[in-house]
């Protein structure tokens, strides 16, 4: 009898225990309603921002980050001689652009075949026997180049050949970037930030770099907008050259 009545005591104590755990954590218990509304504040916060228009990162009040349009487009076109070709003023389609090559000795030219994807329409510059340069510069507006600005460009490497953005301030400061782009396996579609970059000086009368890294750069204002090849070409067939068809540049624009 003892046993039996110590058996009972226990599974008493046993049903009262688990009673309370259950009624901690059950959807109708004081705490555990209290658990499930906190919860329910905290998954509200985000969709609260979201209805908001507010970026969840975003402190309040911060000015919100966009990507900037389009600001210009340098696309290429054949002349009708076709082939390969010196390239000209009207070899780029857009003639609110104005074409700008900055050639020590030598000379760039284009070539290619519109709508061929293995080669489309582009400039070469096998043919300098120095490093070269080619820039536009949009007739009516500066760029701004702060925040997320960016260009994009398809090019084609032979040998240890890079392209690297240049640009020309409105106080005609010529700055070259330390990123590079080009493969030689096949046309590729590449991306640089601006903010991304730092900058050297550029002596663009011989296309060559000089001075240390340029400290604290303002792109607010950008008159020309390139591309550089800072090694001499090597000439036809494979070796050491440049391709670049198309451009893109995404900035605000700036009255001039």
């Amino acid at each position: 009898m003892r046993n039996l009545r110590t058996g009972l005591l226990t599974a008493i104590a046993l049903g009262t225990m688990i009673s309370v755990v259950h009624g901690q954590s059950a959807p109708g218990g004081g705490p555990g309603k209290r658990s499930a509304a906190a919860t329910g504040q905290q998954a509200s916060r985000p969709a609260a921002t979201e209805r908001a228009g507010q970026e969840p990162n975003r402190a309040p009040g911060a000015p919100r980050v966009t990507r900037p349009p389009l600001f210009l487009k340098a696309d290429w076109q054949q002349s009708a001689q076709a082939g390969e070709h010196p390239v000209a003023p009207n070899s780029l389609t857009d003639p609110g652009l104005e074409l700008k090559l900055y050639v020590p000795s030598g000379e760039i030219l284009l070539t290619g075949t519109a709508g061929e994807e293995n080669n489309p329409v582009h400039v070469w510059l096998g043919l300098c026997t120095s490093p070269c340069a080619v820039a536009v510069r949009q007739k009516t507006h500066f760029a701004d180049l702060t925040g997320l600005a960016r260009i994009r460009w398809n090019t084609k490497m032979s040998g240890f050949h890079q392209v690297r953005p240049i640009v020309k301030l409105a106080d005609g400061t010529w700055l070259v970037g330390d990123h590079a782009d080009g493969t030689t396996r096949d046309w590729l579609v590449n991306e640089i930030s601006y903010a991304d970059v730092r900058w050297l000086k550029l002596d663009i009368a011989r296309v060559v770099t000089v001075g240390n890294f340029v400290e604290n750069v303002d792109l607010s204002k950008v008159d020309e907008i390139g591309f550089a090849d800072l090694m001499p070409g090597s000439g036809h067939g494979p070796g050491g050259w440049s391709d670049v068809a198309q451009i893109e540049v995404y900035g605000k624009p700036v009255a001039r």
